[in-house]
């Protein structure tokens, strides 16, 4: 018995400290969530009356909301009347404001709301040109969306690449008109990431672990097969549009 708790107080001796590093995004984790929130639509008719489409964050003076553009898209083409907005807060306690739609740009797959009333705490956008490949991050949204109530998630992510937007089709069958109009154009840079996110994560803040500073936002998934196979089949490679494009939507509209 003397031996074994020799050897549990040796083992306990040599245990290696909590890493620096998990700590520091677990306060980054405390410091970002307030800003993030989710984006949708509300139609009292509605059961439920909320629809949740995508994520969120505030930047700039705090009711600035930056997302992506398909996501205020895919709203608009479901119905143009329906009052578009943000969910604050989570899980039952979450709240709906409604947003005034302030610019689109659909080339870097960004999109620029408005809000009302009192600010949200805005998150600090760095220079994305500092990024470099095997660089940590992370990024902050809601995967899942509402289909387990409205709670932040954290993935981490390694930045595996930095991509020409415009990936090389398969095959002409593939080269629609998006894509060709895209071809004539000079092609920019994206952040592909080593992580799974889902398509509830389009608009998440793509941020340092250390010191919670954005320097993109998740806008596209890579999926393997058909759409329905996101969830359950992801494929583990993400995109994010740099930093530099949503300061720029920002300076656009001051």
């Amino acid at each position: 018995m003397k031996s074994f708790l020799l050897t549990l107080l040796f083992l306990a001796l040599c245990a290696p400290p909590p890493c620096d590093a998990d700590e520091a995004l677990a306060q980054a984790i405390a410091r970002i969530k307030p800003s993030v929130v989710g984006v949708g639509s509300l139609q009292k008719t509605r059961t439920p009356p909320m629809n949740f489409i995508g994520t969120g964050f505030a930047a700039g003076d705090g009711l600035s909301v930056l997302t992506c553009a398909h996501v205020i898209q895919k709203l608009l083409d479901a119905n143009p009347n329906e009052v578009i907005g943000i969910l604050t807060g989570q899980g039952e306690a979450a709240q709906f404001r409604p947003a005034k739609v302030v610019s689109i740009d659909t080339e870097h797959d960004l999109a620029l709301l408005r809000l009302a009333g009192a600010p949200l705490p805005a998150l600090a956008l760095g220079d994305a040109g500092t990024v470099r490949e095997g660089q940590a991050m992370a990024f902050m949204g809601f995967p899942l969306g509402t289909l387990l109530g409205l709670h932040h998630v954290t993935h981490r992510a390694t930045v595996s690449s930095l991509t020409p937007v415009v990936m090389p089709s398969e095959n002409a069958q593939r080269l629609d008109t998006r894509r060709l109009a895209q071809l004539q154009k000079s092609p920019y840079t994206v952040f592909q990431l080593d992580a799974t996110a889902y398509p509830g994560s389009s608009g998440s803040p793509l941020f340092d672990p250390e010191t919670g500073v954005v320097y993109g936002i998740v806008n596209m998934v890579y999926v393997k097969g058909l759409k329905e196979t996101a969830i359950s089949a992801p494929s583990g490679i993400t995109y994010a549009i740099p930093g530099n494009y949503m300061q720029a939507i920002l300076l656009k509209n001051k």
